[in-house]
């Protein structure tokens, strides 16, 4: 029996090449078209998409904030389209992932298995400013956010039931499946240290795979991941996705899952593996067992968010004092451009759209978040149980590494910006995520509260500025101290 040929998910052939525009561009303009025909016209027209994106992406939101069936057609609209656009690829044909059925591979994944050593923690502890927040001084910690505007109360009201339920922290009666396990916001390390069973699965890289079984060894649960035939630990998602379909429902038996997907890519390569792990989420969805699905959604994108939120923002713009004079010129000088009040435009309920994209992240990055975002709405309605939590900005390698971002980060403390350690982000964002699998299941209004709930923003959401008009101002506070760093 003849192996099958190598099946890459890939963005559709044009003209011998593969480009990820004229696909995600597609995307979006099926999307809005029969939720608001307009915007789908101006999508279709964008010219410069490199920049014509960043206003069209936040209108896309607007139009999900008009009623939960708008929401839902969005992203039912805008999944539906990536699964006909992009496509299932072999040296000789491109075949539609809506129509693609993963052919059983001759050579397929074997098992190993790594025990921690550890004791199980049983109490949440957070690593925040050189110490270990734990009990009172992490709810103290947690209230000091919420008053300065970094969080949102109900992410308080979250970490502190965790921090009330230790014996939530092991995800009890659940296999975690992490799709980019070794990632940089991937909870592993707290899943490992809380005594959870994981399946792991990242690239087959050997600095990756040393830093997950160091975690898996050091830590206290089971850690489970696939081994191809040569002894190579890990999986490309892209490139053995039917692979990995069939390897996660092996290794899980019979039990319940959650599906979080953490794995990161540049470029157009970040939208392939966000279809490729919506394939693997759906196609385990489908299998008839209970599949929680978790994603992390960045701070920099449009979200619709609540009334209150719209007006403390409003406050501190009109509260700016002294600071208002030395704007003035500036604003004048740059056609106001600079410091622009946020949430301009308030939707008729009160709610606004905080429009956080960054030109600089490009629309790849833009889309795949927007991908993963309708996955979570339609897995929602759908009665799949979601975690889907704002993560704050985060020192990050994928922001370091950008010059303009990595600046204007350094001088956002100058806006009431905090950002925060990656050790601190994963260990909030992991409690967040095992609040989620044991809460009761919302009711919600419309399906974008699904990420205004528990958000923890860094303040970007409360700050009285539309964030965009003052990155230029904070990159250039925050140049100099980028300088001693290199």
């Amino acid at each position: 029996m003849q192996p099958p040929e190598q099946t890459t998910i890939a963005f559709p052939s044009v003209d011998g090449r593969r480009p990820s525009t004229p696909t995600v561009q597609g995307i979006l303009v099926d999307a809005a078209r029969d939720v608001d025909p307009d915007l789908a016209v101006d999508i279709e027209a964008a010219a410069q998409w490199r920049s014509d994106y960043v206003a069209l992406v936040g209108r896309v939101t607007a139009a999900s904030a008009e009623s939960p069936k708008a929401a839902l057609g969005l992203a039912e609209g805008g999944v539906t389209s990536m699964r006909a656009r992009m496509v299932a690829a072999t040296p000789t044909e491109d075949v539609p992932l809506d129509r693609w059925v993963p052919e059983e591979g001759a050579d397929g994944f074997g098992t190993e298995v790594v025990q921690g050593t550890s004791v199980p923690e049983r109490e949440l502890t957070v690593p925040y400013g050189g110490s270990t927040l734990r009990g009172e001084a992490l709810r103290d910690q947690l209230h000091r956010w919420q008053v300065e505007g970094i969080v949102e109360q109900s992410f308080v009201t979250a970490v502190e039931a965790v921090i009330e339920h230790p014996e939530w922290l092991a995800v009890p009666g659940r296999t975690v499946v992490l799709l980019g396990a070794a990632a940089e916001m991937s909870p592993f390390g707290s899943l490992a240290s809380w005594g959870a069973d994981v399946l792991a699965v990242d690239v087959p890289s050997p600095r990756v795979w040393d830093r997950i079984r160091t975690l898996a060894e050091s830590g206290a649960g089971t850690t489970t991941y696939p081994v191809s035939p040569d002894g190579t630990p890990g999986a490309d998602l892209v490139t053995r996705t039917g692979d990995v379909i069939r390897w996660v429902g092996d290794a899980a038996a019979h039990q319940d899952l959650v599906v979080g997907m953490y794995a990161y890519a540049d470029g157009g390569a970040h939208v392939l593996v966000t279809a490729a792990a919506d394939v693997i989420a759906d196609r385990l969805a489908s299998s008839g067992r209970d599949t929680a699905i978790a994603y992390l959604a960045t701070p920099t994108d449009a979200f619709v968010v609540p009334g209150d939120v719209v007006e403390a923002s409003q406050r501190a713009y009109g509260e700016r004092g002294a600071v208002r004079l030395v704007q003035a010129p500036l604003r004048a000088v740059s056609r106001g451009r600079l410091f622009v009040p946020n949430y301009a435009t308030v939707l008729p309920d009160g709610t606004g759209v905080a429009d956080i994209l960054v030109p600089q992240q490009g629309p790849n990055y833009a889309m795949a978040k927007r991908l993963q975002r309708w996955r979570g709405i339609l897995a929602e309605d759908q009665g799949q149980r979601v975690s889907f939590n704002v993560a704050p900005a985060t020192w990050t390698h994928s922001v370091t590494k950008n010059r303009v971002l990595a600046a204007a980060y350094g001088g956002a403390k100058y806006f009431g910006i905090e950002i925060f350690e990656p050790a601190t982000t994963r260990a909030l964002m992991a409690a967040l995520l095992v609040h989620d699998l044991h809460r009761t299941p919302p009711v919600r209004d419309n399906p974008e509260e699904l990420f205004a709930e528990g958000a923890a923003h860094g303040g970007l959401w409360r700050v009285g500025y539309e964030p965009r008009s003052a990155l230029g101002v904070a990159a250039v506070g925050g140049l100099p101290a980028l300088m001693r760093s290199r």
